[in-house]
């Protein structure tokens, strides 16, 4: 008999491996338009060689411009409110998996209105960002874990249940060199502070949702100056990573990954259809009013584009780097304050190991967020902005 922490485990387990599968089966041929015919894209701020198909939007549904940055040789599709708030803080909106930065499209207004320069990105693999193939030579030249010399640090984890679990080794390295992990999204968010934000003196903020919380956090350990807090919304702590899983089911795993490799497009494309899409999202979203043909439109279209299916096949393989309790225990973090919040209906996020953050000496405020579930900036943007501007102002006080 399973304890009611494993059988948690297991459920959790089970449910991200069932997102991932229904995501993905959001992809259908590269031809194919959206099933809302975005309009045809025009690109702004586009450097040399950077092509943008015409059948791509012009704007997110709240009339906010795409517009793209050519980062080593790839396309990156990003927006930016705020743009008149010249003195104003600089905040950076990271997107979590097989989302984009229309999943921010509830929030970029009011943070704008609120006095802010706000940008949300779309990280390589994500969105209408480019998607090289994840093993290619093109691929691993632009691979953030090069030049790293990456372990398995041991790290002190908790449970589900916010019970302490020693010390665990938590390996690094891509098992398959892929371009699509967590330190190449670092280097490209940091180089997007840098080039296009223009990393001014009071610093950047993150904001971040679920598994991009690994990618913010990453990138502020990586290069502490550049960032003067981050906020989690709802951070993910990947239960498909090797150290998050009990010694039998690795194996498992790797077999079902590599299956659905080598044998999971047919099963994906039964599944595209708008009307799955819609039941998946009412598995994380606690209000089923939310999940609307907008937001169906906005996650599902970026996945019909080409790539998109072998990412999301790497990344159902990517059982190994950066996990949030590590980079929250990192000393180069200690001056970088943290928030966190959480929607309490969440069904992903353990919510004694969410308190359990509060530990760590960056962390300075945990608030559980009522009725909402995975994605509250989406879900119940009134509160989530709320929340934001508050501790954007801190920092800036």
């Amino acid at each position: 008999m399973f304890s009611r922490s494993s059988q948690r485990r297991y459920r959790q387990l089970a449910a991200v491996v069932l997102s991932l599968l229904t995501f993905r089966a959001f992809v259908a041929p590269a031809s194919k338009r959206s099933i809302f015919e975005p309009s045809r894209a025009q690109a702004t701020q586009v450097l040399d060689r950077v092509e943008i198909p015409d059948s791509f939007p012009d704007a997110n549904p709240q009339g906010i411009e795409n517009r793209y940055w050519q980062w080593r040789g790839q396309r990156i599709r990003y927006q930016f409110a705020g743009e008149e708030n010249v003195d104003g803080p600089s905040v950076l909106l990271v997107h979590g998996l097989f989302v984009n930065a229309d999943h921010w499209r509830k929030n970029l207004p009011a943070l704008a209105k609120a006095g802010f320069r706000v940008f949300a990105i779309d990280l390589l693999g994500s969105g209408y960002s480019s998607k090289p193939a994840p093993c290619s030579e093109e691929g691993r030249a632009i691979n953030g874990e090069n030049g790293r010399s990456l372990d398995a640090p041991l790290v002190d984890l908790v449970d589900a249940s916010g019970n302490e679990r020693g010390p665990i080794p938590v390996p690094q390295k891509h098992p398959l060199g892929s371009v699509y992990n967590f330190f190449t999204w670092s280097e490209q968010i940091r180089d997007f502070t840098r080039d296009i934000i223009g990393a001014p003196a009071g610093g950047v903020t993150l904001v971040t949702n679920s598994i991009g919380a690994i990618s913010g956090l990453q990138a502020a350990v990586d290069e502490t100056d550049l960032y003067n807090g981050v906020a989690i919304l709802n951070p993910n702590f990947r239960e498909l990573h090797v150290a998050e899983q009990p010694p039998f089911l690795p194996p498992i795993v790797s077999a079902v990954q590599g299956t659905l490799r080598a044998y999971g497009q047919p099963l994906f494309d039964a599944l595209a259809n708008p009307g799955t899409v819609g039941e998946i999202l009412k598995e994380p979203y606690h209000d089923a009013s939310t999940v609307t043909n907008e937001l169906v439109d906005v996650l599902l279209s970026p996945l019909l584009t080409k790539g998109s299916a072998d990412v999301v096949f790497d990344t159902l393989s990517y059982s190994a780097g950066p996990l949030p309790e590590q980079l929250l225990a990192d000393k180069r973090l200690s001056n970088v304050p943290v928030w966190v919040c959480w929607g309490e209906e969440d069904p992903w996020t353990p919510a004694p190991r969410v308190k359990s953050l509060r530990r760590f000496q960056p962390v300075q405020d945990v608030v559980p967020l009522p009725g909402v579930g995975h994605c509250p900036h989406d879900e119940a943007p009134e509160v989530v902005n709320s929340f934001l501007i508050e501790f954007i102002r801190q920092l800036r006080s």
